[in-house]
């Protein structure tokens, strides 16, 4: 089997990514207790279990939450874990003017920066990128981007010198995990039911020599169950064959 990529990821949001859909819910303290749950509990659940195995990770943290939670950014640094930009607010580049997305982008860096992080690598509070945003991350010294879903290998993108490393909803914990309280359709699965749906994909992309970009939320993977699950999944990622685990950045810089 040929060499492949294994990335894990977490997106740090804690209460901004309700906060950021909806400014109302700044004043609701049983929605936001879901985001309080990752900074409080999940992250240092986390990074006790990533040192257990022996995995360094990258976090996307938004810039607010750095200044709510200024400690656990210096927690995860200090474990040797990459930190990078996840906005300022957790808001859409889609919904902002281009003069409001650069301002985004240079005050969550900033912050993240001032903290001690060296902010290579932007992932979108939506996984989208405005009609600027590359041009925004090269003008302001990102290698890059992780919020396309359109390969398996990162690639350069087309006229730029942002690499981008691609994601996809399967290897992401909110699709399978996260309750839809506003219609209650959307029910929460096993993650013994998941860890499969994880466990295939990857086996699949490494066949194929790729990059797999395991992307998980504190809030939602930092449940004890689910931790236990992780440490098992990674356990059974880290003995397969060819497996080359890294931080984002580093996949970043030997793309060619």
């Amino acid at each position: 089997m040929s060499t492949w990529d294994l990335v894990v990821s977490f997106d740090f949001d804690a209460e901004e990514v309700w906060i950021g859909e909806d400014p109302t819910n700044a004043h609701k303290p049983g929605t936001l207790s879901q985001g309080a749950y990752g900074a409080k509990v999940a992250v240092p659940l986390v990074l006790d279990l990533l040192r257990r195995i022996g995995v360094t990770a990258s976090f996307f943290v938004p810039g607010r939450v750095a200044e709510r939670y200024p400690h656990r950014v210096e927690e995860i640094l200090a474990a040797g874990h990459e930190v990078g930009h996840h906005g300022y607010t957790h808001t859409s580049p889609l919904s902002l003017t281009p003069e409001q997305e650069e301002a985004e982008l240079v005050r969550g860096r900033e912050i993240l920066v001032g903290l001690g992080a060296d902010v290579r690598g932007y992932r979108s509070p939506s996984w989208e990128l405005s009609p600027i945003t590359l041009s925004l991350l090269e003008g302001h010294g990102f290698s890059y981007s992780s919020n396309l879903m359109d390969d398996i290998r990162p690639y350069r993108h087309e006229g730029h010198e942002i690499v981008e490393l691609p994601v996809h909803w399967t290897l992401d914990d909110a699709p399978h995990f996260w309750f839809d309280l506003r219609s209650w359709s959307k029910t929460v699965r096993s993650s013994a039911e998941v860890r499969a749906i994880w466990e295939e994909e990857v086996a699949g992309i490494a066949a194929l020599g790729g990059l797999a970009m395991l992307t998980m939320h504190p809030q939602i993977i930092g449940r004890p169950g689910r931790l236990q699950m992780l440490e098992q999944f990674l356990r059974w990622a880290l003995d397969q064959p060819g497996v080359r685990v890294s931080t984002a950045v580093e996949v970043a810089r030997r793309t060619p």
